[in-house]
Parts: structure tokens; C-alpha cells; sequence
């Protein structure tokens, strides 16, 4: 990890890593190409020490997601704007954030049954707890949808945890922090939403 954030703002707990990327499993996938950064968001599962996923033959960034090249990874859990009025020592404004960044080398996957798989094994994740559905290995629909997706897995060579959460602040205000930033996400999201649907 490098020096910034500062310390406090740095998390190396592997279960909390995990823990945002399981919550939050939409990466934002960076490659780069001809010093151009090439991004997609795509939902990945982490299994057995890689991240596992698949996207469209079309997207451009295909080509690079193979042959050990590197790719950096962004998982955002939640993030807001904190006020000093929720503060009980006078403070300034700033924002809170969790982030995990991810270095690694993707490879493609080759074998249509192991795509397949692997769209059971996150749909099975995805569905948790409820499993209100269950996509089958013989699902027509798959069956047809597997020639127009690749599949991948990456590497991971090194973690990054931001967790900018107020730490360097009392206790009182931590937890002040912490319930502003659960209630800021639900008002924030509701509120979006209603104005763009």
C-alpha cells in the first residue's frame, strides 16, 4: 500500500476487502490501451482467489482482458458528503468513502462449460439468500447467450482498502459519521432515483 491516504484511511483486513466487494460486486475495470484507460463496469465474483467474469464479444476492452495483461479494479461501497453540523467538535467538511482497488492480470476463460459455470456460481451469489431463481446448466436462453460473451478470471496482485470514515476524529464524532453516511446513502438513493424515473 502506498502512503495516501493517510494510514488511518488505509484498511489491509482481507475480510473487510472481501466484504465490499461482496456487497458491492460492480467493479469499474480499467485497462489500458495506447495510453488510453479503456473501462467497463461489470458485476465480478471472487472465488478461489480470483475474480471471476464475463462481458460482450463487442466491447472493446475483450481483447485486453487475456493473455496476463494487467487491469486495475475499482469496487465503491458507500460515500457521502459530511457536514460539520453532525460533528460535535468544530470540524470541516469533507467526504467519506469505501473503496477497494485491485491490481491483477486477467486471462480469458475458453471453455464455454466453465463460462457457464461461472454464470451459475454468480447468479447463485447474486440470488443469495432468497434464491428466488436459479439459472440451470441447461437453460436454452444460456445456451445461446455463451457464443456472444467472453469469459475471464483475474489475478490479484495487490489490494488496496480506502476507508475514509472519519477515523481521525473522537469516537462520538466516528459514530456520528457512520449513521450520516447510512441515512445520507438511503435519502440519497430514494431521492435519485424519483428524479430520473
Amino acid at each position: 500500500m502506498s502512503n495516501y491516504p493517510p494510514k488511518h484511511h488505509q484498511d489491509k483486513d482481507l475480510d473487510h476487502l472481501l466484504e465490499v466487494i461482496k456487497t458491492y460486486p460492480l467493479a469499474t475495470v480499467i485497462s489500458v490501451k495506447n495510453n488510453e484507460p479503456i473501462i467497463t463496469h461489470l458485476p465480478l465474483i471472487y472465488e478461489h482467489g480470483k475474480l471471476i467474469g464475463h462481458l460482450d464479444k463487442n466491447n472493446p476492452q475483450v481483447e485486453l482482458l487475456k493473455n496476463s495483461n494487467p487491469v486495475t479494479l475499482i469496487f465503491s461501497g458507500p460515500q457521502c458528503y459530511i457536514s460539520p453540523s453532525i460533528y460535535t467538535t468544530t470540524q470541516l467538511p469533507t467526504w467519506n468513502y469505501i473503496k477497494v482497488h485491485i491490481t491483477g492480470t486477467v486471462n480469458e476463460i475458453k471453455n464455454p462449460e466453465t463460462i457457464k459455470q461461472s454464470m451459475i456460481t454468480m447468479t447463485e451469489f447474486l440470488e443469495a439468500p432468497e434464491h428466488k431463481y436459479v439459472l440451470d446448466l441447461d437453460n436454452n436462453r444460456m445456451e445461446q447467450f455463451i457464443s456472444y460473451v467472453i469469459g475471464f478470471e483475474i489475478e490479484i496482485i495487490k489490494w488496496e482498502g480506502k476507508f475514509k470514515l472519519s477515523q481521525d476524529k473522537k469516537p462520538q464524532d466516528m459514530e456520528n459519521a457512520k449513521t450520516e453516511l447510512i441515512r445520507a446513502n438511503q435519502e440519497s438513493v430514494k431521492q435519485f432515483l424519483d428524479s430520473v424515473f
